[in-house]
This record gives structure tokens, sequence and C-alpha cells, in this order.
């Protein structure tokens, strides 16, 4: 979602925070826009579209002077993506300046009291709504920081907030709730911003706010404040990971970058769990006896994570027969789900302020469930929420579609259910024994797949059927779950209408819909069912359908006889076979969007961090 960027210090603000958003223009935008403090002045400068057409208007910067300010890319929310209703807003007086990511809920109730009260507005947002508030509080007497903790004690939703006003120029104010906000500490100047990627070039040592948190700062100090309004210390962490992460490294788009990333990302979330033969997760704590005493284990999620839950429905359930079931985060609240101590919430998120999942997070631990999160930023607030979070480890992801964060979810999910069967003695030793020696060689496996031989088969294969309009998924147990996936990047990329189903159900009503020249992925990876889709794939090949088989090594021979065209996969057990079954998918989808055009890192209407309802 939007992005947010600020900046206090010595140098000229413009080109810092312009580069900045650029390191987050991975999260979605419509529009973007800078606010710059000149004295007595604030500067303000937004357009919709591209942030390099705001860097063209404002000279890269340089034509912005001043050594303090905030900026913003702009996801719509309220109001279609437009010059007014971009960011920076300035509250009618011209005495506030504000940007925003999240909700302000109860804006309209807010903006009629205002504009009872006189205030003007000129756009569509209730972001606007936020800068008049905080000038309407300022205009009553209160101080700056007064005036914006008033303003907050109104607001119902969430956010974040960037604020500057005229009368203070040396100094911001930064603000939140529900939305992700880093605090970054310099040497002469300080930083705000959504994501560590837009300040790691400047500093490593930031903090994550937590909700309700408030600091005020200039470029020399900070003071930080809860949501009480008492001070509070907050010590600066570390951050390790190099600054070649955050950027493409030779890689045409951060999505190839982030596929091939993939055999560290999962090595790197299952070797320090898997230790002398047993899965150990030291940083949760759900014991034997606990684990004895659930009746059922929800998994919620939204979008990928959400089919990285219909995964684990099959593989803990076989593993642990204990009753898995997933449900999307945002009908969770609203199916008045059966919870109590004897429920484990599991919540997947990768950037771990997803909105639905954080709400259906709060809903589980208010009805009495114990929730344990898979998240991948640390200092998240589901991280935070959680009664316990196991992290994924796999890096900062900037590409808008998933690659590596579903992969790792994907892992976190196999250790669980070794880590539940271990504790709940549901396997023999001899069987816990081979799970656990195929999983330690999944990394090497998912390298495999990456090699410049697949890698070229595969854009053969897109090259093929890049131009078809409607795809079909087809599989059986856990390929129909995959199948989910792998339709879902295709859609996300590419543009294309396409849909995933479980074979068995084609005779049910969407094999109506193939015809000459439809392409169907057929997913048959799982020994006992591989006759059974095959079967499947002939019936769409009666009706004119062109057919591209995903199997693995072992059935090479068989599925040349029925496909048009096959992509093999190394052997593994197979309740890990998603795990690289995945792995050709993403590939394929990432050349059929190539081949048509299309922003592959950036696609239309989508963003990373959905941190709204």
């Amino acid at each position: 979602m939007c992005g947010i960027v600020g900046y206090a210090g010595h140098e000229q603000a413009a080109p810092i925070l312009l580069d900045g958003l650029e390191k987050l223009e991975y999260r979605g935008y419509d529009s973007a826009g800078v606010c710059i403090g000149d004295g007595g002045a604030l500067r303000v400068a937004k357009a919709k579209g591209r942030l390099a057409h705001l860097s063209e208007l404002i000279d890269g910067g340089r034509s912005l002077q001043g050594t303090i300010g905030i900026g913003h890319t702009r996801w719509a929310t309220h109001g279609a993506p437009s010059d007014e209703n971009s960011h920076p807003h300035i509250a009618d007086s011209g005495k506030i300046a504000v940007v925003h990511n999240g909700i302000i809920e109860n804006y309209l109730k807010l903006k009629e009291w205002l504009v009872g009260l006189g205030k003007r507005f000129h756009s569509e947002t209730d972001t606007e709504v936020v800068a008049n508030l905080i000038e309407h509080f300022y205009d009553e007497g209160f101080d700056f920081r007064m005036s914006v903790r008033k303003a907050v004690e109104r607001i119902e939703g969430s956010y974040a907030l960037g604020i500057m006003c005229r009368d203070y120029p040396d100094t911001l104010i930064a603000v939140k709730k529900d939305s992700p906000l880093i605090f970054g500490f310099g040497d002469g100047c300080n930083y705000i911003a959504s994501d560590v990627p837009a300040i790691l070039k400047y500093t490593r040592e930031v903090c994550y706010l937590d909700d309700g948190d408030m600091v005020m700062f200039t470029a020399s100090d900070a003071h930080f404040f809860n949501g009480a309004g008492d001070p509070v210390e907050k010590r600066p962490e570390h951050i390790t990971w190099d600054t070649s992460a955050a950027e493409k490294g030779g890689y045409a788009h951060f999505m190839l970058k982030e596929i091939h990333e993939q055999p560290k990302a999962i090595r790197d979330t299952l070797s320090p769990r898997m230790k002398d033969g047993r899965v150990v997760l030291d940083d949760i704590r759900l014991t034997p006896e606990y684990l004895k005493s659930l009746s059922r284990v929800y998994v919620v999620a939204c979008g990928s994570a959400y089919y990285v839950g219909v995964q684990s429905k099959y593989i803990i359930e076989k593993l642990c027969q204990l009753p898995v079931e997933p449900v999307l985060a945002s009908e969770f609240r609203y199916a008045d789900p059966v919870l109590g101590a004897d429920t484990l919430v599991l919540i997947i998120s990768q950037s771990g302020e997803t909105a639905d999942t954080l709400a259906a997070l709060r809903e589980a631990k208010a009805r009495g469930a114990r929730t344990l999160a898979i998240v991948n930023v640390v200092g998240s607030s589901i991280a935070k929420l959680a009664d316990d979070v196991i992290y994924t480890w796999a890096g900062p992801e900037i590409a808008v579609a998933t690659t590596k964060a579903y992969s790792t979810q994907l892992a976190v999910v196999d250790l669980l259910a070794l880590y539940f069967a271990q504790c709940l003695g549901t396997l023999p030793q001899a069987r816990y024994d081979q799970l656990y020696g195929e999983l330690q060689q999944l990394p090497a496996k998912v390298e495999r797949l990456l090699t410049e031989e697949v890698i070229s088969r595969i854009q053969y294969d897109a090259s093929r059927f890049f131009n078809n309009r409607d795809v079909f998924y087809i599989g059986r147990n856990l390929d129909s779950a995959t199948c989910l996936e792998g339709s879902l990047k295709l859609k996300e990329i590419a543009y294309i209408h396409s849909e995933a189903y479980a074979a068995g159900e084609l005779k049910h009503g969407p094999i109506s819909l193939i015809e000459d020249g439809t392409l169907v992925v057929a997913i048959a990876t799982n020994p006992a069912l591989f006759d059974k889709t095959m079967s499947n794939v002939k019936e769409v090949k009666a009706r004119g359908a062109e057919v591209l088989g995903l199997t693995t090594e072992r059935f090479a021979d068989e599925i040349a006889k029925s496909v048009d065209s096959a992509i093999l996969t190394p052997e593994t057990d197979p309740l890990f076979q998603p795990n690289l079954s995945i792995v050709p998918l993403q590939c394929f989808a990432y050349y059929v969007a190539l081949m048509r055009g299309c922003d592959v890192d950036k696609p239309r209407n989508l963003a990373k961090s959905v941190t709204v309802e």
C-alpha cells in the first residue's frame, strides 16, 4: 500500500525523499508527492502517475529547497487517482501537512464536523480530514505535539502519519496505529519510513514503532511517546541484511531475482530449526500437552498465504491426524468461527501488516484461541500481537507478486507438521526420519529447477502459450492446492483470465468452457493419483485443449503420451512436492508476463502490503 518517507537533517531533503520513495515502489501506488519545509513555508509538489513524473517536475528534488520534509506514494482508497487526491495534504489554513497510510473509518463524520466549523476541503480523501483536524486543535491553542495527540484520539481506523507544522520548521512528528512505520537513527539526521529499504542506504539503525507510539524529532534528537502520551525509550535495532538484498542484483526484475533466491531462503528458514534429526522450534511455546488438547487448527490468511493454508490442511492432517480448516481472513470474523482454548489459529502473512489478517488475529484472541503467526517482517504488528511467532527469514521481498515468501511459508508449514507429529507421536520413527531427510534436501532440489536447462524449457513453453486468453489449472489433492497459487501468479502479473480447479470437478461445469486452443495446465505429481489426472487430461484434449503438464522425473515417459508439453521436477515425498512444483509455475507466469509486455514487478491495481480491508 502507500509508502511514507520522512527526513530531518542538513542536506537537501527532496532528493533523499525521492530516493526513499523509489525503494518503496514495490508497495504499489498511483501517485506521489513531497512536502519540504523551507524556513516558515511548506512547499508541496505532487502528481498522479509514476514517481519518475514527480521527479521530473521538481528536477530530481533540486528545485525544492529545504532540509526537512515528508514524501508519499499513494494507492487510492478514497477518491480516484489525481493530482488533487495525491499526498501530502495541506490543512485549510496552510499550517499542517500530512502523509498517511491506512484508512480513517470515521472520516465522513469528522469532515462534516470540520466543515461546520468553517474548514474547507480540496480533495476526496480521508487524509485531508486528518490535516484539518490537527490544524483545528492547533488553532485552539494546543502545541504541535498535543494537537496531533488530540487529533488521533478522535480518529477511528488505521494510520501511519508523517506530519509537519509551518510554525515548527525543524520538526517532524510521526504516529501509527495498525499500519507499519519505522524510525531511522542517523548521524546528524533522522528518518521515518514505511519499510527498511527506503532508508537502508542512509542508516542501519532503526526501531519499529508500536501501535499508539509517537515520535517527535529534528535532525539532532528524537523523543518517543506511547499511546498514553508518556515518554518511552526506543533502542535501535541493527539491520544486518545487505543493501543489495533490496536491489535487483543484475536480474531484469525483482521477481526474477526473488525466484532465484528461493533455495537460499528455504535453506535459511529450515536449517536453524533442524538439529540432530529433530525439528527444534525454540521460538514457540506449544507443548505436547497443549497440542494433545487441540480439537482443531484454523489457518487464516489472504491471497497466496491463504493458499499455503490450503496446502497445510493436507500436510498437517496427514501427518498429525489433527483437523485443519483454512479460512480467508476477510471472511473469518464474519463466519462466527467456533473458537476456544482448544483451538489453535495459525496466522500467515508476509508483511505482518495485512489488515484483514490482523483483524482476524484480534478476533481469535478475543474469543480465547491461541494464536501462532508465520510472518517475514520482524517487529510487524501481527508478530507482536500473536501468542507465538515463527519468522520465515526470506529477506526483503520487493516484487508485488510473492515467490520466496510463499515458498518459505510453505517450508514453515512442513516444519510445523513434523514438529506436531513429533510432539503427538503420530508417526513411526522410520517415516519421520524419511520425511526429515526429504525436507533437508528441498533447497538443493529447488536449485535444480533453476538451472539454465530447465529455465530455457519454461521460456519455450511461455513463448508457445503467452497469447492464450483463458487458462485452466487442474490437479488433485496437494496438486490442486498448487494450482491455486500457479493460477494466481498468471493472473497477477500477466493479466490472463486463469482459474484453478480440482481435476475431479471438471465434469461438474468447467469443462463446458474448454474449446479449441484453450490452455490447460495439468499438475500430476502424486503417484497414487497420476492416472486419474491423466484421465482428466484426455477429457480436455478431446475438446480441443492444449495441455502443459507438470510432473516428476519418474513420470516423464508417461506424461509425454498425453500432453503437448511437459515440465519435470525432481522427486521428493508427495507431501513436499508442492515446494518444488510451484517454482516452474512461478517461472512460467514470469516469462508469459514478460512476453506480453507487462510490468512484472508492479502489476496494475495490486499492492505488496495490503493494509486496508
